[in-house]
């Protein structure tokens, strides 16, 4: 992806089903857990690099030991330094105990780490500073077990302001206006509700500590995260722990981020991405389920799991962009879709090409483009057999034509290499113009100068910067006639406000575009007739019911749009001629159509808050205002 973005955070978490014990004797050491958090995360890094952390409790250990344990780090490679620290904590610990390395209950006792219940976390911070205190998991303490709550996720909410409010009108006085500590502090509030109505129901019964005891066996894990979630509008998959030794994943309604999990006689474990689980726990695919969008896994103090009904389900909207460049792409199923999402661009290349394949080279831009090159090459392929078909069938009577036929192979180079290990966003925005013309390099010598036309397809456009400052300036050194930039993707035209970091549609240059195009044809007057409707309904409160933007769009032809990107990216002296080509929306469907949220490219958002803050992002774009619309 030229224009790499930050998202969607990566989630883990594994609860054991039997007795620290068992795990030593089966696989011969204390760290099982360890190694299998690590494998989940370290296969999940993909999905966060700013920061991460573990957290891990144990259950029943004796009062005046510590049961919660948690490392968080914002190193350079955060997952790696993290279980560095746990090891370390483990070496020390052993260090004049070897003998007890086996020993479960002393473990347990006198070493962090050896709990029963881990969580994991990487981070992609999608605004703030890339502090230590951003990273989750969470930590909400006390001095009643039960009443210890820590938290993880992968989430963004839209009604943080409302949240917010809420916690303050119930006597609250929340440290920071953010969706972490609302989400935390909100399921915290009601988990401190369900441990006194345990309390109050049982205290004229039993007496202290047996009392503690009983309010954990009866704690109604289903019934706080109603009460917690019914206000949340957002995309969300959110872990969480109890001090009492309970767990919970829970995901939104319309199922936009994604949580799987996979449970046996051992261990119940959830990550953010099928492959994951399948690299730490070498499970087969089919045994991976999903976690119901608008349920929760709840596992229990027992380590008896089910998955309960929280909220009603929405029409579901998962996150396409998962499918198009976010999720690892070894998994068989996003593997497949992404070369469907290349071979349903064949007839458009083909028509910008005026089917002159002879002169024409085919590429990609590294690395995350490569499987959606596979599949249109198999599309170009697929065309191929089709006219050698067809020749024969006609019957071609010059033996060296139909050689030709039979024998034509698409041209195939690696015209761009990636090469730095470095992605594009990590810089401020003065910087970035210098970081993009280092991040990539050409292969030379393979274009006929004045004769080839270049094809390279990307994953997704967003700002258009790299293209513009690097990729397409290389591209025209090489002395191609012309230039063809296709996207696997369609035009982004629209924030996300469910964690991607595309939140101002100024950066968009499709909206770019369309703003250009409006203002060339004399139609300026609608720009603000939307700003005043999005004013006038932001004002009113009912901005959460119409996106207004989408107006503006409906005024030019898909096509029109694509031109006039093609003129925004173009470098000032680019000799080639240059197009851009776009996925469409109904191919897009089309390849993965068990994952059609598709609100950047369509404004159709899954959430009133998403309709809400789009609008919001229009007045602050008219307005000239450089933040967020959540």
């Amino acid at each position: 992806m030229s224009d790499a973005i930050k998202h969607e955070c990566g989630i883990a978490l594994i609860r054991l089903r039997k007795p620290f014990q068992y795990y030593i004797d089966k696989y011969e050491t204390p760290l099982y857990a360890v190694h299998k958090l690590s494998v989940l995360m370290q296969k999940q890094v993909n999905r966060g690099q700013d920061g991460a952390g573990v957290a891990n409790i144990k259950i029943e250990v004796p009062a005046g030991k510590r049961y919660i344990s948690r490392y968080r780090s914002v190193e350079p490679q955060p997952v790696a330094d993290v279980f560095q620290k746990i090891h370390k904590k483990f070496r020390k610990g052993l260090k004049d105990y070897k003998n007890k390395a086996n020993d479960a209950r002393w473990l347990q006792e006198n070493l962090a780490f050896t709990g029963e219940l881990w969580l994991g976390h990487l981070r992609y911070g999608t605004h703030g500073t890339n502090e230590i205190e951003s990273c989750h998991p969470m930590l909400r303490q006390s001095n009643w077990r039960s009443r210890n709550l820590v938290m993880a996720g992968n989430f963004n909410m839209t009604n943080v302001d409302e949240l917010f409010g809420k916690l303050v009108s119930l006597g609250q006085h929340p440290k920071e206006k953010a969706d972490t500590v609302t989400v935390m502090e909100k399921i915290g509030h009601f988990l401190d509700e369900e441990n006194q109505r345990v309390f109050d129901r049982f205290k004229g019964i039993w007496e202290n500590p047996t009392l503690s005891d009983i309010i954990e066996e009866n704690i109604d894990i289903q019934r706080v995260l109603e009460r917690s979630c019914r206000d949340f509008d957002g995309g969300y998959a959110m872990c969480g722990l109890t001090g009492h030794g309970a767990a919970f994943v829970m995901r939104d309604p319309a199922g936009i981020r994604p949580a799987f999990y996979y449970a046996d006689d051992e261990v119940v474990v959830v990550a953010s991405e099928k492959q994951a689980i399948k690299a730490a726990f070498d499970v087969e695919y089919d045994q991976i389920q999903e976690v119901t969008p608008g349920s929760a896994l709840i596992v229990n103090k027992e380590g008896e799991y089910s998955e309960m009904s929280i909220l009603p389900q929405l029409p579901k909207r998962s996150c396409s962009f998962e499918r198009i460049y976010f999720s690892r792409g070894t998994d068989p199923d996003i593997y497949n879709e992404r070369k469907t999402l290349g071979k349903l661009l064949i007839p458009q290349i083909l028509e910008e090409i005026d089917y002159d394949l002879e002169n024409t080279i085919f590429s990609y831009i590294p690395n995350t483009a490569e499987t959606s090159f596979f599949g249109m090459i198999e599309g170009l392929e697929e065309y191929l057999a089709k006219k050698r078909k067809r020749a024969i069938m006609e019957g071609i009577l010059f033996e060296e034509e139909l050689d030709r036929v039979l024998s034509f192979r698409p041209r195939i180079e690696k015209l761009v290499t990636k090469d730095v290990k470095s992605r594009t966003f990590i810089t401020a925005d003065s910087l970035r113009d210098d970081l993009v013309s280092s991040v990539y390099d050409t292969t030379f010598e393979v274009v006929r100068k004045g004769i080839d036309t270049v094809v390279v397809i990307d994953d997704s456009i967003v700002r258009g910067t790299t293209l513009e400052k690097s990729i397409l300036k290389m591209l025209d050194g090489l002395g191609p006639k012309k230039i063809v930039i296709v996207s696997s993707a369609p035009q982004i035209r629209f924030p996300d406000c469910y964690g991607i970091d595309m939140s101002r549609m100024k950066d968009f240059v499709a909206f770019r575009a369309m703003v250009e195009l409006l203002e060339e044809r004399g139609m300026g007057f609608m720009r603000e007739e939307v700003y005043a409707q999005c004013a006038a309904n932001l004002a009113s409160g009912n901005a959460h019911t119409t996106n207004y933007a989408k107006a503006l769009y409906d005024l030019f032809t898909d096509d029109e749009i694509s031109r006039k990107i093609s003129e925004i990216i173009r470098p000032e002296d680019m000799k080639a001629e240059l197009s851009v080509i776009f996925q469409t929306v109904d191919n897009l469907h089309e390849a993965c159509p068990k994952h059609i949220g598709d609100w950047y490219f369509t404004g159709n958002y899954p959430t009133p808050g998403g309709n809400k803050v789009v609008n919001k992002a229009y007045v602050n774009f008219h307005e000239g205002k450089l933040v967020r619309a959540y």
